[in-house]
């Protein structure tokens, strides 16, 4: 018999080590939540690739360890003092929200029990967490809860998730035997509007359709995807002898937070029985308030919906989810059963395996931290969190007409666009069109660098803007109402030494 030591595993811990370096990580985290909602605070320090590089040093792999506290004290650093912070109360760039608390410890705890989400018998409560955090997603937009669904890591796959059950449900042959064929592919068509994330490319690409069977459809002057022009593409195309498979509508535009008008466009899919889906992982969240449009409000009739707790429900990165309305959808796109896998001895008992429903077969407890935040708020604090954030930017964009080298663009959902305009360029020519354009840009780029405010941008008919999108339970009205006010003075110094430079003396 092989002699084999006592055996002692590095990364092992003993539980009071656990605890007191645990203990310690707690404490600076609660320190760091601190400092970050301190308006003195830089929002970020914009420091260079090469500086962040030379904080790691190029070094090879550590032949022997470090102790974890050292490492953990290390790391934090590194983290807090390098980082963009998007829970700081004056973060309103990408679409990534401030961080809930509990999320935060929900992630710790999940990470602890470590379940494998991808079958009930790996893991029995987690499975049965997530089908009930999915199922409270959907009552709260107004979907069907009997729907099937999944969490998954983001807008983009939430996306494709839908994007693939609607490529098995309307491709007249069995793609997932023949695939998607040498020919047949370049007669296919899903319909968009010009505003679309680049999720569409992506999902076209991969899944074999091409972006050639893309439909872009124009976006109208409050960049909405104009129904009738899609009803007349879709039969153009019937009558081309080509294949409409889907449409793809928004609620909440990632640029301007514009919503399509969805009744409408589900009227039109059910009339051609083409698959009707909402990328509504911004805005899709804003249709559980009782005074949403009834644009917004159409997504329930929608065959699938992609929406991302960690946007307006708060939650840590990641987190996104697909819903389908036909719950045997996902399963018939997703599903296999080799030898190897034996997880249905409860079948007879309603049994989830979630490698079924999406593109994982291991998968992490995203929902935990979801599903705990939902319980600690509730629906109503939820909607008056939507609510407020939603009343800031619009506060901020009434503001604006105060601020005459200021021109308001949009302002939908909690996303409100403008630009800076000098004095004596309002209503520029195009040469006037194309400074402007270059003056935001560096107008932008000088706020984020800055670090006391972070806005982000969007090109709006043409013109490039100025973007504050409020997806930030830290954030007050009082902070937003500073950001004309840095605008017009970064505005007027970058465009004093860009001037100097296009006529230097």
């Amino acid at each position: 018999m092989t002699n084999i030591p006592r055996r002692h595993a590095a990364l092992d811990m003993s539980p009071d080590e656990f605890r007191r370096i645990g203990h310690s990580l707690v404490d600076r985290i609660a320190e760091f939540l601190t400092w970050i909602q301190d308006r003195s605070n830089p929002v970020t320090r914009a420091e260079r690739p090469g500086q962040i590089r030379s904080l790691l040093k190029s070094t090879p792999l550590p032949e022997k360890g470090t102790p974890a506290e050292e490492l953990l004290s290390q790391a934090s650093t590194l983290l807090f003092d390098h980082s963009l912070f998007n829970g700081h109360p004056r973060f309103w760039g990408y679409i990534t929200s401030s961080a809930a608390p509990i999320g935060v410890l929900g992630d710790f705890l999940a990470s602890a029990v470590n379940p494998n989400v991808g079958a009930f018998d790996l893991s029995p409560v987690a499975t049965e967490i997530e089908r009930q955090t999915v199922r409270w997603i959907a009552e709260m937009i107004g979907y069907p809860a009997s729907c099937g669904g999944i969490l998954v890591s983001g807008g983009n796959m939430a996306n494709f998730v839908c994007f693939l059950a609607a490529r098995k449900a309307k491709i007249p042959w069995d793609v997932r035997k023949e695939g998607m064929g040498e020919e047949r592919p370049g007669r296919l068509r899903v319909y968009c509007s010009s505003e679309t994330h680049t999720w569409i490319h992506k999902a076209a690409d991969l899944f074999g359709l091409g972006h050639d069977a893309i439909v872009w459809i124009p976006a109208d002057e409050k960049q909405r995807m104009g129904a009738e022009v899609l009803r007349k593409q879709i039969g153009a195309d019937l009558q081309r002898g080509m294949i409409p498979l889907m449409v793809v509508g928004a609620a909440g535009t990632v640029s301007t937070g514009a919503t399509d008008p969805l009744q409408e466009i589900g009227a039109i899919c059910r009339e051609h029985n083409l698959w009707f889906h909402v990328d509504g992982a911004y805005g899709g969240f804003a249709a559980s308030l009782p005074e949403a449009s009834a644009d917004l409000k159409g997504l329930r009739d929608a065959d699938s919906v992609a929406v991302d707790p960690h946007k307006w429900l708060y939650a840590p990165l990641e987190a996104g989810c697909a819903l389908v309305r036909d719950p045997k959808a996902l399963p018939e796109t997703f599903s296999y059963h080799p030898e190897y896998y034996r997880f249905d001895e409860h079948a007879d008992e309603g049994l989830t395996n979630f490698y079924e429903l999406g593109l994982q077969n291991s998968r992490g407890f995203r929902a935990l931290k979801v599903w705990l935040a939902l319980r600690q708020a509730g629906r109503g604090e939820y909607e008056r969190m939507i609510r407020e954030d939603c009343a800031i930017a619009a506060e901020l964009y009434r503001s604006l007409a105060s601020h005459p080298e200021i021109e308001p663009l949009t302002c939908n959902l909690s996303i409100a666009t403008f630009r800076y305009v000098p004095p004596g360029l309002r209503g520029a020519e195009e040469d006037g069109e194309e400074y402007l354009n270059k003056l935001n840009t560096a107008v932008l780029a000088r706020l984020q660098g800055g670090g006391k405010m972070y806005p982000s941008n969007a090109v709006v008919q043409g013109k490039y803007a100025i973007r504050a999108c409020v997806v930030n339970f830290r954030t007050t009205l009082e902070d937003m109402l500073g950001l004309p006010e840095l605008v017009v003075a970064t505005g007027r110094e970058v465009d004093a030494e860009m001037k100097r430079v296009k006529t230097p003396a």
